[in-house]
């Protein structure tokens, strides 16, 4: 197990102490107030810790409090080391961006795309192009997720027992089958749609490699960069450490609510949400972004390569909120790109919250977030374990830790 502590104080750092102090003020009394059980924030700058706090307990019933080595359901933030598993079979000559789906799971082949109607009554027609390895990666491969109830699409998929992405019991393989059933939302390459793309990029990786992807990651990517804390179950010797994930009541407050099977191997090893990870852990992940595909002598990707993953990939350099399909439109998405399973900051006039050019991140269902900014050299971790309905943190976040930067 990695340690995570302050290693550099945050003047010397070129950061400002009293704008951090208001950063652990705010999301305190987040805590306090009982919208958060408790949180973990660290702020590094070359690759150096200047900023750590923890706050409040990771299970409230039981008066544990967060520790910096608590562990955490990252959910969505799988979705960059899912990127990074293909990419890294992209260097050895095993894949190709630009290979049709149907070249690694045939099951894909000759994709339909929705026209109208809904239920029984649905029309589809041929796709006009192939499914491909970069629409998988950029979420422009017209697939969906059951819980949108934005599109007849999405009620195809709930009716498929896919409203949660897994029919309950299914393994990866059977479910990505049952995903190549249903029709596309659109033409693969013309719109975004966040999806269950990255399950099917995770049974790619499988395929490709031969390994389960569980086995991929550590033997591949968690191992060599030493997060030994990071994977798609805990063993009994972490259990002490997993937070208790909760949900918001109705009327404020929160209540522990089901969250990820990870006590014991699932069946389902999910390359969209499913590991569990570690502030430490993630750390080195990010270093190892900021660092261009290099932590501590071991490289798992090329500069180039991670400098193409974390570029907005959207054809003709869109935002995501003039690309994206209907209901994909919110304020939230305004001034980004898309890269690789991770958002880029094209046009920072237009963001929610300050934003430097080139920063690059993504965020979980529990409400985790993570962000590299090239520009100024920093790397940005929020752990917690909320799944929000009304609960808006990250544009706070975003705004107070870039308060702290220098002009």
């Amino acid at each position: 197990m990695g340690q995570l502590r302050q290693e550099t104080d945050p003047g010397e750092a070129g950061l400002d102490a009293r704008a951090l102090d208001r950063l652990d003020r705010h999301f305190a009394r987040h805590v306090d107030e009982g919208r958060l059980p408790g949180f973990l924030l660290s702020v590094a700058r070359g690759g150096r810790v200047a900023h750590l706090t923890t706050y409040g307990l990771r299970d409230t019933a039981a008066g544990l409090p967060v520790g910096p080595d608590t562990l955490w359901r990252i959910y969505s933030m799988t979705k960059p080391v899912t990127a990074v598993a293909v990419l890294m079979l992209v260097e050895e000559g095993r894949l190709a961006l630009d290979d049709p789906l149907d070249r690694h799971l045939p099951e894909f082949a000759e994709p339909r795309v929705y026209e109208s109607g809904s239920g029984t009554g649905v029309r589809t027609r041929p796709a006009a192009g192939p499914l491909l390895i970069r629409h998988l990666l950029t979420h422009t491969a017209g697939l969906t997720f059951g819980f949108y109830y934005r599109h007849p699409v999405d009620a195809l998929y709930r009716e498929a027992g896919l409203e949660y992405s897994v029919p309950p019991g299914a393994g990866l393989a059977e479910t990505v089958e049952l995903y190549a059933r249903m029709p596309l939302q659109f033409d693969p390459g013309t719109q975004w749609n966040y999806s269950v793309a990255s399950n099917v990029l995770g049974r790619v990786v499988e395929v490709v490699s031969g390994r389960p992807l569980d086995a991929f990651f550590a033997e591949r990517i968690l191992g060599p960069l030493g997060m030994t804390d990071t994977g798609f179950h805990v063993v009994p010797e972490q259990e002490g450490r997993l937070a208790e994930l909760y949900g918001e009541k109705e009327g404020g407050g929160i209540e522990p609510v089901p969250g990820l099977p990870v006590r014991g191997r699932p069946r389902f090893l999910s390359g969209s949400g499913g590991l569990v990870s570690s502030a430490p852990d993630f750390h080195r992940f990010m270093e190892m972004l900021r660092r261009g595909g290099e932590l501590d002598g071991t490289r798992l990707l090329s500069a180039d390569t991670v400098a193409l993953m974390t570029r907005n990939q959207l054809p003709g350099a869109a935002i995501l909120r003039d690309f994206g399909a209907p209901g994909h439109q919110e304020p939230g998405n305004d001034g980004l790109g898309f890269g690789f399973n991770v958002s880029v900051v094209v046009d920072p006039s237009r963001t929610l919250a300050p934003s430097s050019p080139g920063t690059y991140g993504w965020t979980g269902a529990a409400s985790t977030a993570f962000w590299v900014d090239p520009r100024h050299d920093l790397t940005v971790q929020f752990m917690t374990q909320v799944r929000p309905k009304t609960l808006k943190l990250f544009p706070d976040l975003r705004r107070l830790v870039h308060e702290a930067l220098p002009d």
